[in-house]
């Protein structure tokens, strides 16, 4: 006896991506980041999608190393820098006291602006 026809069976449902299966991610942009998005897409050689601008922006901005906070040795010699051009610039005929609280006003810095200041810790509250 002859072997039947074999037939290929239609998988159902909506086919495969080419690109894989990857989960969606829902995002809102305000209009205007929305329009930055689209310039930056026109301004590449292939013309991307929105979709696909959005993605290239995520991975350029995941490899963008971040400045980190100077270390306690690398702070140490910042102050003793600072601490010297102090010294050169004060008035020789003022006593060590003087000279001691115009440096530490200096580096501490107006009392308006201490509020502001990023690269010093809080002072504590209080309470």
């Amino acid at each position: 006896m002859k072997k039947s026809i074999s037939v290929n069976r239609k998988s159902r449902g909506r086919p495969k991506k080419k690109g894989g299966v990857y989960p969606v991610t829902a995002l809102r942009l305000p209009p205007a980041l929305g329009a930055a998005v689209d310039v930056w897409a026109s301004g590449q050689p292939d013309g991307p999608t929105r979709s696909e601008a959005i993605r290239r922006l995520v991975e350029l901005g995941l490899t963008v190393k971040t400045k980190s906070a100077p270390s306690e040795r690398q702070r140490a010699a910042l102050a003793d820098l600072a601490s010297k051009a102090i010294d050169s610039l004060t008035a020789e005929t003022a006593d060590n006291d003087e000279k001691a609280s115009r440096k530490r006003r200096l580096i501490k810095g107006p009392e308006e602006f201490q509020q502001v200041r990023v690269d010093r810790p809080k002072p504590k509250s209080k309470a």
